[in-house]
């Protein structure tokens, strides 16, 4: 059986906001579409399918749970890294 990619986006302001958001999620052709947009809109992606699949459980519009913060956290520093590292590099 061919699994179906799944992809969320998740949208943080750490001024406004005490957790991320659930802004978007899909499977199959609208997972594609999400990550193209992503990309398109130059914002980062980050791989992780197990992350993936516990955030495709809620809702869009939900701050991600608790016990998902710490993970959350690891995924949000890896990508400020990465545009630290790009940023460094113009």
């Amino acid at each position: 059986m061919d699994k179906k990619k799944i992809a969320t986006a998740l949208k943080y302001d750490s001024e406004k906001q005490i957790a991320p958001e659930l802004v978007a999620k899909g499977k199959g052709v609208v997972a594609e579409n999400i990550i193209k947009v992503a990309e398109e809109a130059g914002v980062k992606t980050y791989e992780d399918e197990l992350l993936s699949q516990q955030l495709y459980n809620l809702s869009i519009g939900d701050t991600i749970p608790e016990e998902l913060y710490h993970v959350v956290a690891k995924v949000l520093t890896f990508i400020a890294q990465m545009d630290q590292k790009e940023h460094a590099y113009k």
